[in-house]
């Protein structure tokens, strides 16, 4: 065969650029599916290896240091070397990160494990958003808001099952999850690059938390929402089982990988309803439904009321999946291709950083109080005020626009 008749052979075995678009989507949501495979675990990990609750949320913030780490080290290579090598040596390493959860005995690896997810997840995520991006700004945005909470949703109800009904749940969710990655590794093998590499790469690896000037003020406007919606999403990740130990006795694991996945599948719900509204109005309805959900959630807990809980939990949702969304949109319509991903970076290390540091400080009153309950109510009220914050903003930032027209 001739040298072109191969390179024919080759371009036709290339994805479609919609093949590819959800693919690049596929990678977001079963890595993030990955980070809350765990949730329901914690219980059968703290049994086995007898850790505290500070300790537990401790191997649940460790993974968001990995992110963070990734994504201020990693997080603008993929503008220089381009998106599918990352995600070509992203996919392959979190299969074989999988085998670090397998063979955990002990919290050290049990910690490892997290750790090194994490820092695999955060060099995946901005490239494959940027990728989406890439193809489609419009789908992309929305995409990249709705990926995450589908795959958290995912990893949150089937390891409830696992636990629930399956055998040797802290091995086979990590078999499962490592064939996927593989299989997502073989798919990318066949894709077509997005951008065109440039100079520079070893020069990005240096962590560089600067903005555009274009979009340093929408950033600033979010910070608000993505800190309470994703502090309220860590404590569902890392505490939430703990929790549902007050509703479903036994069944406290399936419950806590049940308020995970209603949480995140109301949030990815509620980007798909929300995709063709103004971004700024996303916001705002993000800053209401948090404090109509904590407001709600926290009655709930009182009254020690699932359904409650549960509509709170759903309403909770909502906030996140507007609020990341309207976020996401408000910055990357502002941007150019080759700021895409170092842009996403930083929002993803405030939502990151924003999800792990709560989650832990939560752990650490647990552990003092030895009331779950009564944390989750300070930790609502911290959220309640954040939500609060966030809603003044929009309406001041709001009334500053209407001044100027």
């Amino acid at each position: 065969m001739s040298q072109a008749a191969r390179a024919r052979t080759a371009h036709s075995r290339r994805l479609s650029e919609g093949a590819s678009f959800h693919l690049q989507a596929s990678i977001i949501s079963s890595f993030l599916a990955g980070s809350s495979a765990p949730t329901a675990l914690y219980a059968v990990y703290q049994s086995s290896m007898g850790f505290s609750a500070t300790m537990l949320t401790v191997i649940f913030g460790v993974y968001s240091i990995g992110v963070l780490a990734a994504l201020l080290v990693f997080g603008r290579l993929s503008d220089h070397i381009g998106r599918r090598p990352v995600l070509l040596a992203a996919t392959l390493a979190q299969a074989a990160a999988m085998l670090l959860f397998i063979e955990a005995d002990s919290t050290w690896h049990l910690l490892a494990a997290r750790l090194v997810q994490g820092l695999i997840t955060g060099a995946a995520v901005s490239a494959a958003g940027a990728a989406m991006l890439d193809i489609n700004k419009q789908a992309g945005g929305v995409a990249n808001s709705v990926a995450p909470p589908i795959g958290t949703a995912l990893g949150g109800l089937l390891s409830g099952l696992f636990v629930q009904f399956l055998p040797a749940p802290t091995a086979l969710i990590y078999v499962c999850l490592a064939a996927i990655y593989l299989f997502q590794f073989a798919c990318l093998l066949q894709t077509a690059e997005t951008v065109t590499s440039r100079a520079g790469a070893i020069r990005s690896l240096v962590p560089r938390l600067a903005l555009p000037s274009m979009v340093r003020r929408a950033v600033l406007r979010t910070i608000p929402t993505l800190v309470a919606t994703w502090a309220v999403a860590g404590f569902y990740a890392s505490l939430g089982p703990k929790l549902m130990r007050g509703f479903g006795g036994n069944h406290a694991a399936l419950l806590g990988g049940f308020a995970l996945a209603v949480f995140s599948a109301i949030a990815a719900a509620s980007v798909l309803a929300t995709q063709k509204a103004q971004p700024l109005k996303m916001l705002k309805t993000s800053s209401v439904a948090l404090l109509v959900g904590l407001l709600v959630s926290a009655i709930g807990i009182k009254q020690t009321s699932l359904a409650t809980f549960m509509i709170g939990t759903a309403l909770l949702g909502v906030g996140y999946g507007t609020g990341f969304q309207g976020s996401i949109r408000s910055v990357a319509a502002l941007l150019a291709p080759e700021a895409r991903a170092g842009a996403l970076s930083v929002l993803f290390i405030v939502s990151y950083f924003s999800m792990g540091v709560p989650a832990i400080l939560a752990g650490y009153r647990l552990t003092a109080t030895g009331n779950v309950q009564r944390t989750a109510e300070e930790l609502g009220i911290a959220a309640l005020v954040l939500a609060i914050a966030a809603l003044l903003a929009e309406l001041r930032g709001h009334g500053q626009r209407s001044s100027g027209e």
